[in-house]
């Protein structure tokens, strides 16, 4: 890939979609981080080359008014403002495949081993979601596009983050990722 990233050619792992949430409004940071450079490129890219390197069969960014990102296709986020499940949601509704991989737009470490080891943890569930040092990593679950209804069925219901979306699916946890791929850049001083 265009940064150096190892591309994953995994035969074992099923075919999937990448999606990078894009919806928020960057209140923290001031600007729009999706666009800062970070490390020579914009955040945005660190995310897009990760789940290409991954092996995603397309990347596209959810939100930011649907507008092409740095060449990122992008789709629009079916409920904006209202939290990171709706952007699932939107991402799910749109993917190509059965399995959509997710990433935050605003990681300064983005790897595509954190794709790869839930891609091979997810089996029968529906969601995989990375754990680091007994946190959930949410914005980095790979879904089934087969969990749409109930995540549908929560959001109406009034969920709004992925953590109370997930509540009615079976869930497997994924544990052994390095926090350093995880890291995200919320204010400023993250970007040092």
């Amino acid at each position: 890939t265009r940064t150096g990233l190892p591309r994953i050619l995994d035969k074992s792992l099923p075919g999937f979609c990448g999606a990078v949430l894009a919806g928020g409004s960057s209140s923290r940071m001031g600007r729009d981080k999706a666009v800062i450079e970070y490390d020579g490129q914009p955040l945005l890219t660190h995310s897009v080359l990760a789940l290409a390197s991954a092996g995603a069969s397309e990347v596209f960014v959810v939100g930011r008014q649907a507008r092409e990102i740095l060449g990122t296709p992008a789709i629009p986020d079916l409920f904006p403002g209202e939290g990171p499940l709706g952007g699932v949601i939107s991402a799910l509704t749109h993917s190509c495949e059965p399995i959509v991989a997710f990433m935050p737009c605003d990681l300064t470490n983005a790897n595509p081993l954190s794709v790869t080891k839930s891609l091979a943890a997810l089996g029968s569930a529906d969601v995989a979601v990375p754990v680091v040092e007994g946190h959930r990593q949410w914005v980095h679950a790979v879904f089934r596009t087969t969990a749409l209804d109930s995540l549908r069925e929560q959001f109406s219901a009034g969920a709004r983050s992925l953590r109370a979306g997930v509540s009615e699916l079976r869930l497997v946890e994924v544990p052994g990722g390095e926090a350093l791929w995880f890291r995200d850049a919320d204010l400023p001083s993250d970007l040092l």
